[in-house]
């Protein structure tokens, strides 16, 4: 929070409530704990968003297998980027301005982190070795790009407005049971 209660933000604060949160000084970098790593290991997608040179926001859905976004050190985040509709934004924007915003949700559990760092985007023939290491051979051969996440800080966000939504797998057995009653009921 010390990164985005900024003075404007504290003033809307002020203005709206009549004072501002107040948040102690931290570290310079917030480390992923185990809950934090366990939460994006399992996530198949998140929201990444970047800003232009023109400081217009841009935000971006990412997804893959579940976990896909690496977890390289406790400060370190990685993800393999393949060939898509070819426009490159949020490439383009990194080369700029290397601040990058991760949100990661879990629709079921209502539960959501949100993530801050600096960005790199290194062609795959170029990345760190122990960079490629991370991306799966299977998927790697299909990747134009690795993203390199160093993380600042991290928060996680109360789940009030957090609409329920689940996946075709996480529905898919529930489903089966009722499909299949429903058919013994019909032949009874």
């Amino acid at each position: 929070m010390e990164i985005a209660l900024t003075p404007s933000v504290k003033e809307a604060q002020e203005t709206y409530y009549g004072r501002h949160q107040k948040v102690g000084e931290g570290s310079s970098i917030d480390p992923l704990g185990s809950r934090e790593q366990e939460f994006i290991q399992s996530r198949d997608s998140f929201y990444m968003a970047t800003v232009n040179e023109d400081s217009w926001p841009y935000i971006q859905h990412r997804g893959g297998p579940v976990g896909f976004l690496k977890i390289v050190k406790p400060t370190q985040l990685t993800f393999a980027d393949y060939k898509g509709n070819r426009q490159l934004v949020s490439t383009g924007n990194l080369s700029r301005n290397n601040r990058v915003s991760l949100f990661l949700i879990d629709y079921p559990s209502r539960t959501r982190l949100k993530v801050l760092g600096t960005a790199q985007v290194f062609n795959t023939k170029a990345a760190p070795i122990d960079m490629v290491k991370k991306v799966s051979s299977a998927t790697l051969g299909r990747a134009e790009r690795l993203f390199v996440i160093d993380v600042v800080s991290f928060d996680w966000n109360c789940p009030q407005y957090i609409t329920p939504r689940y996946t075709r797998n996480e529905i898919g057995s529930i489903v089966e049971g009722l499909q299949a009653r429903i058919q013994e009921l019909e032949r009874s």
